[in-house]
């Protein structure tokens, strides 16, 4: 798969103003809810109305969707309001029930891209489709495997093609529900930059608080809409109450929105925007990594203390230095810059040991 002009087609035939909204509640629970919050988002930046029809649960005997009866539901508010209608679909049966429906806009859930046999059974049910099809990142971190799902849909003929960032299951404890791991996106979006990138902050935050500040970051990085999940009454949804916002709340949220503006893909302003949130990112994630290599300097003190054993091991240090000089050289980095570096590190790791000797 190239990467061409012709993946930005769609999406230029939105002729927006502003990044794409797709918004709605996280699932369809009865006809009155889509409805109403659907004329609730009619008059203003949302495109497309969103609803979970089939809900994949981690486990069973949870709300796992209404089914069949919820494309009803969307076919009715897509006539009431005009808007564009977008529901996840996981199987072939989804594929087939949602072509049935008119359903306008289609995507691959982080689970289903996981597993290429389930995303090939979709893209042969699509074949040849004037659908938009969206893929999600899959759950783990694996761009790999996220391209490969694109490339599998692509193969099928499939145009209106896009995907979506919603982060990446961790055992970490953070503030995120999924964490984001730009780096991945960007380096996606660095080998086919046409390809339309969309923001998930509702499963990357978990957290409907946190939407702004992740969509806004998102935009920073060219980022061409988002996804956020919209309800009535987020507290009582059926599902994700905690990362669903209002109609109101959304609206405030899009007024909020910083877009930048850019004169063309070749304009320098445009380069050194992207570029510089790039490197925004990756120093964030350097500090992260440090942060946490720091924690682990601090319980080899607790180790070293109560085994009443002293902070420097020259010949360890000696076998780091050796070691990063080797494996940074490989990646382009001088031997300078490499010691001048991880001497920094060894004494911040030092002092905090230290500091745990003598308390």
């Amino acid at each position: 798969m190239e990467n061409k002009k012709e993946m930005r087609n769609w999406l230029n035939e939105f002729n927006l103003s502003h990044p794409l909204v797709i918004a709605g509640p996280c699932s369809a629970e009865t006809e009155e809810q889509v409805l109403k919050i659907a004329h609730e988002l009619k008059d203003s930046d949302v495109s497309v109305f969103r609803a979970g029809i089939w809900k994949p649960r981690t486990r069973p005997g949870g709300f796992e969707g209404v089914g069949e009866i919820g494309l009803k539901w969307l076919k009715k508010a897509k006539a009431e309001t005009g808007m564009l209608m977008g529901t996840e679909v996981a199987t072939a049966a989804h594929c087939k029930l949602a072509l049935e429906y008119d359903i306008d806009v289609l995507w691959v859930g982080a689970r289903t891209t996981a597993n290429p046999f389930a995303v090939q059974e979709i893209a042969d049910t699509l074949k040849g489709t004037d659908k938009i099809v969206l893929i999600k990142n899959p759950v783990n971190p694996d761009m790999a495997l996220w391209l490969g799902g694109v490339e599998r849909l692509y193969a099928a003929g499939i145009e209106k093609l896009g995907v979506i960032h919603r982060g990446f299951s961790t055992y970490e404890k953070t503030k995120y529900r999924n964490i984001p791991e730009w780096q991945i996106a960007i380096e996606l979006q660095n080998k086919f930059p046409d390809l339309p990138l969309i923001i998930d902050p509702s499963h990357i935050t978990g957290n409907r608080n946190m939407i702004l500040e992740v969509t806004q970051e998102a935009l920073d990085l060219n980022y061409d809409g988002m996804i956020i999940e919209t309800h009535i009454d987020p507290d009582n949804a059926w599902s994700d109450a905690a990362q669903q916002v209002t109609p109101d709340a959304l609206k405030q949220i899009l007024k909020d929105l910083k877009i930048r503006k850019v004169s063309g893909d070749n304009d320098f302003d445009q380069k050194m925007t992207k570029l510089r949130a790039n490197i925004d990112v990756l120093d964030a994630n350097l500090l992260d990594l440090l942060g946490k290599r720091m924690k682990v300097a601090d319980e080899i003190g607790q180790v070293k203390k109560e085994n009443n054993v002293a902070v420097l091991q020259n010949n360890r240090w000696n076998e780091i230095q050796a070691k990063m000089v080797a494996e940074g050289a490989k990646k382009g980095l001088t031997e300078e810059f490499i010691i001048k570096l991880f001497k920094g590190i060894h004494q911040e790791s030092i002092e905090h040991q230290e500091k745990i000797l003598n308390s």
